[in-house]
């Protein structure tokens, strides 16, 4: 059974704002060990709303360089302005990315015509994969399985898409539309917990930010799946239903992430952009317990 595991990396911070290199590339390093089948640069996790063009740059460049293909590098090249978002899109081929991942235009809520048009006219200007990005809560609006269709068959390029919603239902639609003309697209949930129910309903897997903590667990299970385990799919589910403990109490969890990576040992600081604030001394208490539920041995 086929099935992939994705990491969305956090971006490492000093505490002044710019990029920590070696940080982020301690964090690449580790979630590569872990065995994870590849990394997007700059998703929502990565903070890439809040990161000027040319911050962005710097860490694609580090990132190609330093990854050099030991997994699939997908990069968020989306922008407020089209012109940004395929300059950004054409330097990460230029760079050696494999693909990037799009999220559709946000602020406005706007119709599928206007959708469609957006993300073909950057399809037909890059020569690049790329992954489409649903996340209705942050943009306002749905990327709808009919108008995933239509840009398959107007773009060659689109290759897959993160489906980031509560609602299994609409996943399963997208792949119900897609999947049929399209077998190769690969459709991937953006919630961990959700896994076996993409993979079973027929997608790809997960792009997940739990992975970037407990990558060994995200791993795990899609070995598990890969050789039919079911006893090995059941445990894990219980390992990931555990760790999304984290999404309970911070909002965003960015920095609960960024924190639970510390204690695991990963060389970093959990500065994040403005305005997310560093995990309290509460929230810390609790990561330690979630760590501590998945026997994952951590500094205290």
């Amino acid at each position: 059974m086929e099935a992939k595991f994705i990491t969305p990396v956090v971006t490492a911070f000093d505490k002044n704002g710019n990029l920590d290199l070696q940080a982020n590339k301690n964090i690449w390093d580790f979630v590569i060990k872990g065995g994870v089948d590849a990394i997007i640069l700059m998703g929502s996790t990565g903070e890439f709303f809040a990161m000027p063009l040319e911050q962005r740059k710097e860490l694609i460049i580090a990132a190609a360089k330093h990854i050099n293909h030991r997994v699939p590098l997908i990069v968020g090249t989306s922008c407020m302005q089209l012109n940004e978002t395929i300059e950004l899109t054409k330097f990460s081929k230029e760079q050696g990315a494999d693909a990037v991942i799009l999220v559709p235009p946000y602020y406005f809520s706007l119709p599928d015509q206007c959708v469609e048009d957006y993300f073909c006219q950057i399809a037909r200007e890059v020569d690049i994969n790329i992954y489409l990005y649903n996340y209705p809560e942050r943009v306002g609006y749905d990327l709808k399985p009919d108008v995933i269709l239509n840009l398959c068959r107007k773009n060659k390029n689109i290759v897959g898409c993160k489906d980031t919603v509560i609602n299994m239902a609409h996943t399963r639609e997208i792949i119900k539309k897609v999947l049929p003309d399209f077998p190769k697209f690969e459709v991937l949930s953006g919630y961990d917990d959700f896994f076996a129910h993409n993979v079973l309903s027929g997608g790809s897997g997960t792009i997940g930010g739990l992975s970037n903590v407990a990558p060994e667990v995200s791993t795990g299970w899609v070995k598990a799946f890969r050789n039919n385990d079911a006893m090995g799919m059941a445990f894990f589910q219980k390992q990931m239903d555990i760790l999304a403990g984290l999404f309970e109490f911070g909002v965003p969890f960015v920095p609960l992430v960024k924190k639970a990576m510390m204690l695991r040992g990963i060389e970093m600081e959990d500065y994040c952009t403005p305005p997310l604030l560093r995990a309290s001394e509460e929230q810390t208490v609790k990561i330690k317990e979630i760590l501590r539920k998945v026997n994952i041995t951590f500094i205290e």
